[in-house]
């Protein structure tokens, strides 16, 4: 904590301290292109899968492998509020942008991620 000094109190201290990490974590993966590893791979499989459950496991793999195509503007803010639960004015905040740019990029994110998936022969379903 050697930049508490810098808080000002002009957001909670766990949103400020959220933002450092975030911001910490994203210019640690700009350097390095890390590829992404959802909890899902971490934890052990059952012995048995359903015919169903492998292919909820496959559609996953295959949204999140498209997730890592986004760009990556695009692909922090669909992580900020898909996985990780942020709403547009904590992402605008963290990122230090609008909450219409948040909104207007998760959108395009959503419908880039869409045409991905499109591509790779995957369906709304």
């Amino acid at each position: 904590f050697t930049r508490i000094v810098d808080f000002r109190q002009e957001t909670t201290f766990g949103l400020w301290l959220k933002q450092i990490v975030i911001n910490k974590s994203i210019n640690y993966l700009r350097k390095r292109k890390f590829e992404f590893v959802g909890t899902d791979e971490i934890a052990e499989l059952p012995d048995e899968i359903s015919a169903d459950d492998y292919d909820v496991k496959l559609q996953a793999d295959e949204v999140r492998n498209a997730i890592t195509e986004l760009p990556d503007g695009y692909r922090v803010v669909l992580s900020l509020y898909l996985l990780e639960g942020y709403d547009h004015e904590e992402i605008a905040h963290i990122l230090k942008i609008s909450e219409n740019t948040s909104r207007t990029q998760y959108m395009r994110a959503k419908k880039k991620l869409k045409s991905i998936l499109e591509q790779k022969g995957m369906r709304d379903e």
